[in-house]
């Protein structure tokens, strides 16, 4: 035994440890295994799914969500959960269904106006290039509204939702053809087409099945719509599909059951709908060419037109020789293309065996017009026998199948076994059996649908639980299994409870190939992936009103949201667009409103909007949900929500009731006190427009004019204020002061935007560089914390070339690596002072050399900051 545990400890350790430390952590790996009861095996299981801090995982793998309406995305062989993707159902973390943009995505879903908030996802699929998965976008069905939404990859964000005109539910989709042109979608239960009742006793004649070919443009990631289409099927149910690829490209393979084409009633005596559709010992796997009906689709004579949607009717299709039927064991579940396009697999869960098609053979019959007979359709039937390589017994409930790289290896579901079977398609023998827990039912390869699989790992995706984990309640999880395939057996790795739906199938791809982003570009609308209308940049914050509508611009960063106070009335219609002012990775900001269901998740560079109907009156925080900060529970702000119907009597009145003489003597001092202050800001800015001669500037006049506006106002108030306070009514005077204060605001308010106005035209002319460096600047989100020409969240940086010895060489260095000089005592002073670090936020030395040509530029005309 302890000759194995120091083979085991070179395992788990290296060989190239001392004998010494080798026996010290053998000596430790046996007190561990003897405490846990582990076996030798069960630890070198261990190790290898286990990923130490900071190792990523080689496989990443998109696993529906069922029920939850989501993508689940897990890492192989960790199996851990990366993140839930929001589809067809809201998903709170990510404000997904909760802001407006989002929203927009969610409503695309709806059905005949219907809005739709739950989904049941069932097969996603990963788009092709030549066969081959190249991580760009995933498609994903809604079986209970039947629906097809395409993820970006590039953000795991959904970007579209399309429903399907005709189909009523839908469990065959999604499936990209090899070079990503076409999404299939099969329908599952056989409906009327059109949206109107049909009594069911009319079911052979208006009720159908069918395919759509969704038209996709793998540059945008987009369904076309308009370019889209579907092949009539007969009344039967259809269940899954795949592309042909190599030989087999441009058909398409999707099974079905009810042929019988029973429609059940046990309300009225009849047997069960499980009863009367699996009485024909075999049901139908449809073969048709989608290439060549995606161009009859194109001539109006060749389609008819249903709920604004192209239908190829089944006599089209049978006509232009593109549709055929071939018998197929009954109640099949899986059809799954080889590799190489030339053989397509079929189990039936009803049957023991799995049934092997060459398509050479279907092709050759085809070309020969070769048929066994017709359907009552008059589709052509292909003989069974004829089509088949052969068939090969491998268990009771054979499901699904996932290839290997081997030729001729795939691997098999077997529910009712409750196994996964190794056999070879091509010799028609079994190699290896695996048991599973419990009840399997899709598998999910590395890559194993496409035609480049990798092998060394597979999973079960198993519908039962039972006693493998924790009991939670009657609700247990499912169980995803990891199962080693490298060697020549198979090898179960570990259980991974998923408790989100019943996650129905999955696909996995190399990490590699999988390039997401870590930002955006400042102000992007992540659901369009285009500049965002609500682009905020600091210095940009403002709240507007038109009429009964509030539109507010605003920006987070660390730690404040600005603006930190609204006031709307109650019943107004309230906008606000946000931007994440950060460029550093993960620093992502949330925004909700106490008490207004809103919530937005904001990605560095991001630009999302909340849009709501202010109802109720009353004061609401607000506030960050993402704790990104030391002074995260500062970063709030106020929602005030008054009622323009009622009176309000002021605290501040009600306080000066009860006031004496001195007290509200002081208070009237300090008033003015304030206002004098506010008053000498303006004369500060009177004085720099009037040297600078704005009145040459009509822009800039303008807005003196408006500011004037107010200003004027504020004699007559002051006379008011004087007379008050002679004649001993104090509290009059402050109201009076307090009417003079708010004219102040307004005032500066409109002489600063006239100041930073004149300062543009007076300024030296900037280089090219000097003005790519400002935008850097502000889409950097640096004047989040620096304000040019005064102390902010930061220091001002005019004059910051001229503090450091080798100013240039000391500022492109703290921008590039900030963290590097956390302890050197000017930073760590400045740190100490703001409470805060220079934050990394990503530039690249082109965008650096920019911004010291900005703040150069900002030293020559520091008399006008």
């Amino acid at each position: 035994m302890k000759k194995s545990y120091k083979i085991l400890s070179s395992l788990v350790l290296g060989s190239t440890l001392t004998t010494s430390v080798a026996l010290g952590a053998t000596n430790e790996l046996s007190k561990v295994m003897k405490e846990r009861g582990l076996s030798e095996i069960d630890v070198i299981r261990a190790a290898k799914t286990y990923n130490p801090t900071g190792i990523k995982d080689k496989y990443v793998v998109f696993s529906s969500g069922g029920q939850s309406g989501q993508v689940i995305v897990y890492g192989v062989p960790s199996m851990r959960i990366l993140k839930y993707i929001g589809v067809f159902t809201p998903e709170p973390w990510q404000g997904y269904g909760y802001d407006k943009d989002s929203l927009a995505i969610l409503r695309q879903g709806n059905i005949r106006g219907k809005e739709i908030n739950w989904g049941d996802t069932h097969h996603p699929a990963l788009s092709e290039t030549d066969g081959k998965y190249d991580g760009k976008w995933l498609a994903i069905n809604d079986k209970a509204n039947p629906r097809i939404a395409i993820i970006d990859l590039g953000d795991f964000e959904t970007k579209q939702i399309v429903p399907n005109p005709v189909f009523k539910s839908d469990h065959g989709g999604a499936f990209f053809t090899p070079n990503s042109e076409f999404i299939i979608e099969a329908a599952q239960y056989a409906a009327p087409f059109d949206n109107e009742y049909h009594p069911i006793e009319d079911y052979k004649e208006t009720y159908r099945g069918g395919v759509t070919m969704w038209k996709f443009d793998p540059k945008i990631g987009r369904i076309l719509p308009k370019d889209s289409f579907t092949i009539e099927f007969p009344p039967y149910h259809q269940d899954l599909s795949d592309a042909g690829k190599g030989e087999s490209n441009g058909w398409g393979f999707t099974n079905s059951f009810n042929t019988e084409m029973y429609t059940g009633g046990i309300e009225v005596g009849m047997p069960p709908n499980e009863a009367g559709m699996s009485r024909n010992d075999t049901d139908f796997l449809h073969v048709y060419n989608w290439k060549k009906l995606a161009e009859l689709a194109k001539n109006p004579k060749n389609v008819k037109i249903v709920n604004d949607h192209r239908v190829i009717p089944i006599d089209v299709a049978v006509k232009n020789n593109a549709l055929f039927l071939i018998p197929e064991a009954k109640s099949p579940h899986g059809v799954d293309v080889s590799p190489d396009g030339r053989y397509i697999i079929v189990c039936g869960k009803l049957d023991t065996h799995a049934s092997v098609y060459d398509f050479r053979k279907i092709k050759k019959l085809i070309d020969n017009k070769e048929y066994s007979g017709k359907d009552p359709y008059g589709i052509p039937i292909l003989d069974m026998k004829k089509s088949l390589h052969g068939q090969l017994e491998l268990g009771l409930g054979p499901l699904h199948n996932q290839y290997s790289p081997i030729d001729g290896q795939v691997y098999t579901s077997l529910y009712v076994d409750s196994q996964v079977v190794k056999w070879d398609y091509k010799k028609l023998k079994v190699l290896d059996k695996e048991n599973v827990h419990y009840n399997i039912g899709h598998l999910a390869g590395m890559e194993g649908k496409s035609a480049d699989p990798q092998g060394e790992y597979i999973i079960a995706l198993n519908k039962l639980s039972i006693d493998r984990f924790q009991n939670v309640g009657p609700l247990h999880p499912q169980n995803h299994q990891l199962i080693d395939i490298s060697g020549k057996t198979m090898d179960l790795l570990v259980d991974m409870p998923l408790p989100l739906g019943e996650p129905h199938q999955a696909v996995a791809i190399r990490a590699s190939k999988l390039h997401p982003h870590v930002r955006y570009k400042m102000g992007t609308n992540s659901k369009t992936g285009k500049e965002h209308i609500g682009k905020t940049l600091a210095g940009q914050e403002r709240i507007e009103r038109k009429g009964n509508h509030v539109t507010v611009y605003a920006t987070l960063v660390r730690s404040h949201i600005n603006p930190e106070r609204i006031t709307v009335n109650k019943g107004d219609l309230v906008t606000i667009h946000m931007t994440n002012l950060e460029r550093a990775q993960d620093e992502t900001h949330g925004f909700t409103i106490d008490n207004y269901n809103q919530h937005g998740s904001l990605e560095p560079g991001e630009t999302t909007t909340l849009e709501f109907v202010a109802d109720m009156e009353g004061v609401f925080p607000y506030y960050c949900t993402e704790f990104c900060s030391a002074l995260h529970l500062e970063m709030m702000g106020y929602l005030m929500v008054k009622d323009p119907n009622k009176k309000y009597e002021s605290a501040q009145k009600l306080k000066m009731k009860s006031m004496t003489t001195q007290e509200l003597k002081a208070e009237y001092d300090k008033t003015v006190a304030v206002n004098k202050a506010t008053d000498a800001v303006i004369q500060s800015v009177v004085k720099f427009l009037k040297d600078n001669k704005f009145e040459n500037h009509k822009v800039v006049a303008d807005l003196v004019t408006d500011a004037l506006d107010q200003y004027n106002k504020i004699p007559e108030q002051k006379k008011k204020s004087d007379e008050a306070f002679k004649k001993g009514d104090i509290e009059k005077a402050i109201l009076f002061e307090n009417m003079i204060w708010q004219l102040m605001v307004k005032t500066a308010d409109v002489g600063i935007r006239a100041k930073d106005t004149l300062v543009r035209k007076i300024a030296t002319k900037q280089s090219a560089s000097a003005a790519r460096g400002e935008k850097a600047f502000a889409e950097g989100g640096c004047n989040g914390c620096h304000v040019i020409g005064k102390v902010s969240s930061g220091p001002d940086l005019t004059g910051v070339l001229q503090r450091h010895e080798n100013g240039v060489k000391w500022v492109s260095k703290f921008i590039l690596e900030p963290e590097t000089m956390y302890d050197d005592p000017y930073v760590k002073g400045m740190i100490d002072y703001f409470n805060l670090k220079m934050p990394n936020q990503h530039m690249t030395e082109e965008e650096t050399k920019d911004i010291i040509e900005y703040l150069k530029w900002i030293d020559e005309n520091a008399n006008l900051f």
